[in-house]
């Protein structure tokens, strides 16, 4: 056995390393956890590194305080100075054996921790981590006092600490529909200017819906039913707004109207943990309803979403129309509900395939793609592989997911461990860390490891009898027969909007009419389901060949700090520094073409070394599919035809159309910077109107997204290569960015150098410039224009109509709000304006 002390907390952590040769971690009888690369948490009364502070920063061996360090952005609302890693661990204590060492940090927490400190939280982070770690620690202090050996002492003070945090929790809950706010000040609420919050108009399903376990709990403790009644209420209200056809829901809602914001659902972040709680108020709090709206949405993932071994994202109102290429990591977590659902085939399969993904990279990646490469390449040390592991062991007995566990010891020892503490990927392809350790990995990761490879009689008591909420803390299932408010009755809430309304009426029928024969009321026995023993291992295979063949051999182990990570195809730049001194290192050289285009030759003997090498490879093999999926469709050419005077349709314009984005007869808009590549400082300017943006510094689709977040209604890109021209370039086609641009809306056009500078230098000398894009020039003889009193007025001779009039219908979805008073709408059925701030004006007819 090796040791190496560790200090957290206020805690002195002592993370011993037993192995025997050839043998599964164990644990030693006697209390010491002997875990490969796990603590055992020992009290001491001294300062250390971190304590107060809510995290630890591992590789600065300090604490991380708000305000203190840079701001990390929606991350930091889970920090709210009142110590958030000590609280969270408590319960873990107890389940360690460590009952002396929970008794001091109780102590502790009592003695130190304040929660009316004047800090902004997000309502979720603190209800799961602080509000659940008060309740977990209250739970195993009662069950520690009524044991008769240790915290005698104790008088309900945790439980005391999570009704004030609950009560100031609440004002987050004073919204017409009964969603929270996403954020409250602990000290100030939602309301007034010194609460610096309260005026978030949208929230996330999960985080209005992964309430109620800990606010039932606390009603349920202290005999105030005000808690539970306002996370049922949340709950019941997210209920009314699925989509009623598919029975899904949707990830991000506006709280005030219960409109979807984000229309795309699935099991991973932004949706996950709302329904882990419906299934589990069940278990916990004994309501079938609960379970009956669990199973409704059950059958609709499994209908829409599963699609064994994956779980992909749809669109709730055409939930066959998938909505992303990729994967979350938190989505990992929902093997380990199937299990408590009874549905353990899918569990099998679906863990296995996140097993493989996880072999491949070391740890899984935030994000991956249907073919198992990395898409976000960070990786926080999320528990919730490990804990589907723990449920799927639990539930089968199977030996192969001990093996499982193991390879996840190996690696937190192998490439997250650091001198003090463990630290989380910053990416997963490079071994490079974050400082940074989330407090969840001490509350879950070492309670499902622990419970995993311990044997019954290590543990101090039976968790059969708790329930774990999704921050892995343990609440008492008796609290089913404790005193509570009773269940909203049939014509309140959901029903009695039901009543009223057609759908929902027919939705109850459903649910009474609901075919149960799936939904058993208690986990079967796997040994009946599977009699085999071979069974559950026929299943993996497949899915373990299926990884092998899709997902590309990881790159070689780089120390931490050692070398960059390599360079994706799809975010390469070709004028960009970095990236061209990224390709030195690969051995990757690069040509550049008199027509603007590049050429990338790799030299492997080149490269810096053998690593650098294989990215190289792996670079150019990327960036050759990329080509070829960019090639796949080839789009005729488009003219810009300037009509405006003195041009009067004589200078037409070649321009190349996108790959992505609505098509270009329908809508489009103009930008600053005239990169495109960052927010827009004149959005006021771009709104409604079509961007001129330059070539260059990001992707296309970037600098789409950037004007269409400015309410841009179009682009024209304008190649920032001096000398590149139409005459002597084939046709350039802008293509996506490797991703999913589906969200691209807006049409998107190109010019090259010498064309753009002719549309630039009309605008410069004009300041108003009237332009006509269609598939190909219109004949001048068509075009009129007289100037009378200073207003231009567009003249169109008679044969034009039948174009108007044809294309009405392709043009029903489009809107446009103000039209310019210069156009006779009856001459020109769409006109929209354009803008190169601050120059001039184009205005545009499209047909």
């Amino acid at each position: 056995s090796d040791e190496t002390k560790i200090e957290l907390f206020g805690l002195k952590a002592r993370c011993d390393v037993w192995r025997k040769p050839g043998t599964i971690p164990t644990v030693k009888h006697g209390g010491s956890i002997l875990l490969w690369g796990c603590f055992s948490l020992a009290g001491t009364g001294r300062l250390d590194h971190a304590y107060p502070a809510d995290e630890l920063m591992p590789l600065t061996c300090r604490g991380r305080v708000r305000g203190l360090e840079p701001s990390r952005g929606d991350v930091d609302d889970a920090l709210g100075m009142f110590s958030l890693t000590l609280i969270d661990t408590l319960d873990t204590l107890v389940l360690l054996n460590k009952t002396a060492e929970f008794e001091a940090a109780v102590r502790r927490v009592l003695k130190d921790v304040r929660l009316d400190n004047d800090v902004v939280v997000s309502v979720f982070e603190t209800n799961i981590r602080v509000l659940g770690g008060l309740l977990g620690g209250h739970s195993m202090a009662v069950m520690l006092k009524d044991a008769g050996h240790y915290m005698q002492w104790y008088q309900d003070e945790l439980l005391h600490m999570a009704k004030d945090l609950g009560l100031r929790l609440l004002p987050a809950f004073n919204t017409s529909s009964g969603l929270p706010y996403p954020r409250v000040n602990l000290k100030h609420g939602v309301r007034g200017p010194e609460s610096r919050t309260g005026t978030e108009t949208d929230t996330c399903t999960a985080c209005a819906g992964t309430i109620i376990l800990e606010f039932a709990a606390l009603s349920r403790f202290t005999g105030d039913p005000v808690f539970e009644v306002h996370a049922r209420r949340a709950l019941n209200f997210l209920w009314e707004k699925r989509q009623r056809n598919s029975n899904l829901v949707g990830t991000t809602i506006n709280i005030h109207s219960g409109e979807w914001v984000r229309r795309d659902s699935g099991v991973g972040a932004g949706i996950d943990s709302y329904y882990e709680y419906l299934l589990k108020a069940y278990i916990l709090l004994g309501d079938d309803l609960f379970l009956q709206r669990f199973n409704i949405h059950y059958a609709s993932i499994m209908k829409y979403i599963s699609q064994p071994p994956l779980l992909l994202d749809v669109h709730i109102h055409k939930p066959l129309l998938p909505a992303r290429t990729w994967m979350d990591s938190l989505l990992a977590f929902f093997p380990g509900l199937q299990v408590l659902k009874g549905d353990i085939r899918p569990a099998i399969e679906t863990h296995e395939m996140l097993y493989q993904v996880t072999k491949k990279h070391n740890f899984l990646p935030e994000a991956f793609t249907t073919d198992f490469r990395v898409h976000w390449a960070q990786h926080p040390l999320r528990p919730e592989f490990a804990e589907s592991t723990y449920f799927l062991y639990k539930a089968t007995k199977d030996p192969y997911y001990l093996e499982v566990g193991r390879t996840v010891l190996d690696n937190l020892n192998r490439f997250a461990r650091v001198p003090c503490g463990f630290a989380a990927m910053k990416d997963v392809r490079t071994g490079s860390h974050e400082d940074r350790m989330d407090s969840f990995f001490l509350a879950e990761m070492f309670k499902y490891l622990f419970l995993l490879f311990a044997e019954e009689e290590d543990l101090p008591f039976n968790v059969e009898d708790y329930i774990f909420t999704t921050e892995a803390h343990l609440l008492p299932l008796s609290l089913s027969t404790a005193p509570h408010a009773p269940s909203p009755p049939a014509n309140s809430t959901v029903q009695a909007a039901s009543l009223s309304n057609d759908t929902t009426s027919n939705n109850i029928q459903m649910i009474e009419l609901l075919d149960d024969s799936n939904f058993d009321w208690t986990c079967p026995n796997t040994r009946l389901l599977f009699p085999d023993p071979a069974f559950p291992r026929n299943l993996r295979d497949p899915i373990r060949s299926a990884v092998d063949k899709s997902c590309p051999r990881p790159a070689l182990h780089r120390e931490p700090g050692m070398g960059r990570p390599p360079l994706r195809a799809q975010d390469f730049m070709a004028n960009n520094p970095d990236h061209l001194e990224l390709l030195r290192r690969m051995g990757v050289s690069l040509i550049h073409l008199k027509d603007g285009r590049v050429q990338l030759v790799q030299h492997a003997t080149q490269a810096v070394s053998a690593v650098a090498a294989e990215d190289g490879m792996r670079f150019m093999q990327e960036m050759m599919e990329l080509s070829s999926q960019q090639q796949k469709e080839q789009l005729p050419p488009r003219a810009v035809q300037i009509i405006s005077h003195p041009f009067f349709g004589r200078v037409v314009l070649t321009a190349g159309p996108a790959q992505f984005g609505t098509d270009l007869s329908k809508s489009i808009t103009g930008v600053s910077p005239y990169s495109g590549c960052a927010e827009l400082s004149n959005a006021a300017f771009v709104q409604g109107r079509i961007a001129l943006l330059q070539r260059g510094q990001c992707m296309f689709a970037e600098k789409a997204r950037h004007i269409m977040k400015a309410g841009a209604i179009g682009g024209i890109v304008i190649d920032d290569n001096e000398g590149s021209s139409s005459d002597t370039a084939p046709l350039f086609q802008m293509a996506g960015d490797g991703r999913n641009t589906d969200d691209v809306t807006l049409p998107l056009l190109f010019l090259f150098y010498k064309e753009g500078n002719i549309l630039l230098e009309a605008l410069k000398e004009y300041r108003e410039v009237e332009v006509l894009l269609s598939d190909k020039a219109r004949d001048r003889g068509e075009i009129h224009w007289t100037e009378q009193e200073g207003a231009t007025d567009w003249r169109h001779v008679q044969n034009m109509g039948p174009y108007f009039s044809s294309l009405e219908t392709r043009f029903d979805s489009v809107t446009i709000s103000k039209w310019p008073v210069n156009l006779s709408l009856a001459s020109c059925w769409r006109a929209v304006s354009i803008a190169l701030f601050p120059l001039s004006s184009i205005i545009l007819c499209v047909w």
